[in-house]
């Protein structure tokens, strides 16, 4: 069984996605992440768009246990500190300087546990001009460029969560090396994850192009380069097709959509044609397109080996045979919201991911108690928590 982080136990104080992410995927590899919630409903993400049981909160919440606790009140504080003594890893995503005015900093936190690895993830980092600022995913891609590289024409913010996702990514990626640097020498490390910076770091590329190359990037300099095209075809399917930097996909593509003309046309004949003129051939690929439906020009288009994939919706993804032969997805069974699909671990240990706890995302406040146990709390302090927890319950706006 290859779960490397069985053994570890991961506190996440976190919401929304960033920090549930990063918990998730080190709950994929085996840690006992306990996620704290406030009692006053928990992370947003349960009840977001109506309803208890969101399929936000499913997406990055699997494998976790929950216990709701006030860190604002004294006890509260105690139980959350007793849970540091025991832990491995702090995951929070509150605003700068949240934890401190808690009486809940670093310091503090490693005064409890000298082992403990903090994390810390906001928008902007812990310091500078933007650091009180709300910061949500669009603010990150905008403030990042990646919008610019994004809007063509009239803008119109578009596409799946990104900023978002980079970060969470990059959050376990810091504490997986943090965690190997404390079993290697001892230290347990500080870490500090902000949005702007991950979401930079996710594309270095144009920027390099940017300042290498005093070149602008805009939405199209990326597929101009790697000469990549949509067409939509006959049937209103659409195909992609990229055919990089390598003669042969070039020739095939216009083989396989009978226009091999192309290639002796003035505006086209080389590469670096291609490139400066893009606009123009993506328009004769399209026009060409149109004749025939999809299947018939990936049946051409798989013959002559050229780089391409249908554009397949969410449902599309789901069914298509190399999907389905990598089993991506898992199917879950819960008791109230029945069967849906969860996207398993993109990592294989020695060819297998068997291994990876499925379990359900916990309800809230479900392993409260027991965890308390665990904490050795007694049966008088478990009651005066729930009581406690009750009381903010009936007082929630």
């Amino acid at each position: 069984m290859a779960r490397p982080l069985a053994g570890v136990r991961i506190l996440e104080s976190t919401t929304m996605i960033t920090g549930p992410l990063a918990g998730m995927m080190l709950a994929d590899l085996g840690a006992d992440v306990i996620k704290v919630e406030n009692p006053d409903g928990g992370d947003p993400f349960r009840s977001f768009r109506g309803g208890k049981y969101s399929p936000y909160f499913f997406a990055y919440n699997r494998n976790k246990r929950s216990i709701a606790l006030d860190i604002r009140s004294e006890e509260g504080k105690k139980l959350f500190k007793g849970l540091v003594a025991q832990s491995d890893v702090l995951i929070e995503n509150s605003r700068p300087g949240v934890f401190a005015r808690l009486g809940l900093g670093a310091d503090e936190l490693r005064r409890i546990n000298p082992k403990i690895i903090v994390c810390s993830i906001s928008g902007f980092g812990p310091s500078g001009p933007y650091k009180d600022r709300p910061a949500y995913d669009a603010v990150a891609q905008a403030l990042a460029g990646v919008s610019s590289l994004c809007f063509y024409g009239e803008p119109q913010i578009t596409g799946p969560t990104i900023a978002d996702s980079v970060t969470g990514i990059f959050a376990a990626y810091g504490i997986l090396g943090a965690l190997y640097e404390r079993a290697m020498t001892g230290v347990a490390r500080t870490l500090d994850v902000n949005m702007l910076d991950s979401t930079v770091a996710f594309m270095p590329d144009p920027f390099l192009t940017t300042t290498m190359l005093n070149i602008e990037p805009g939405p199209l300099m990326r597929v101009q380069a790697s000469q990549s095209y949509a067409v939509t075809c006959s049937d209103g399917k659409m195909i992609a097709v990229h055919m990089s930097s390598q003669d042969k996909f070039w020739k095939g593509c216009t083989e396989s959509f009978n226009c091999a003309h192309l290639t002796t046309d003035p505006r086209f004949d080389t590469r670096a044609k291609r490139v400066d003129n893009y606009i123009d051939l993506a328009a004769e690929f399209r026009k060409a397109a149109l004749s025939q439906p999809r299947e018939f020009w990936m049946a051409r288009l798989a013959a002559r080996d050229v780089p391409h994939a249908p554009v397949n919706n969410l449902l599309e993804v789901i069914q298509d045979p190399q999907v389905r032969h990598l089993g991506t997805f898992a199917d879950m069974q819960h008791p109230v919201c029945g069967s849906y699909k969860t996207v398993r671990r993109p990592v294989r240990y020695d060819g297998a991911r068997d291994d990876q706890p499925l379990n359900l995302p916990p309800e809230f406040n479900a392993d409260g108690a027991a965890i308390l146990r665990e904490l050795g709390a007694s049966q008088a302090e478990i009651a005066a928590w729930e009581s406690h927890n009750q009381t903010l319950a009936k007082h929630a706006p």
